[in-house]
């Protein structure tokens, strides 16, 4: 299974809502970074997504968006062949 990085805070409740979607997929860790304890990883998540708003979702090297962004790939049956991926 690809490795699972977000970027999170501690009171974001579409942090929660993904986390409980990729835990229901059968991912077993996710690498979390919160940004709001740590800003240069904030800053350095809006280099990377152009995005200011958590969660941010990386499936292996891909970046999702954020929580609508997987659930849309969910619905489209993209999430499970994302995160089986070799």
């Amino acid at each position: 299974m690809q490795a699972v990085k977000m970027y999170t805070t501690a009171v974001c409740p579409y942090c929660v809502r993904a986390k409980q979607i990729l835990k229901a997929k059968g991912v077993e860790t996710i690498e979390e970074i919160r940004v709001d304890i740590h800003p240069e990883a904030r800053m350095h998540m809006m280099e990377i997504t152009g995005r200011r708003s958590v969660p941010q979702i990386f499936i292996g090297d891909t970046h999702v968006g954020g929580c609508d962004d997987l659930m849309a790939l969910d619905e489209r049956s993209g999430l499970m062949p994302l995160l089986h991926a070799t």
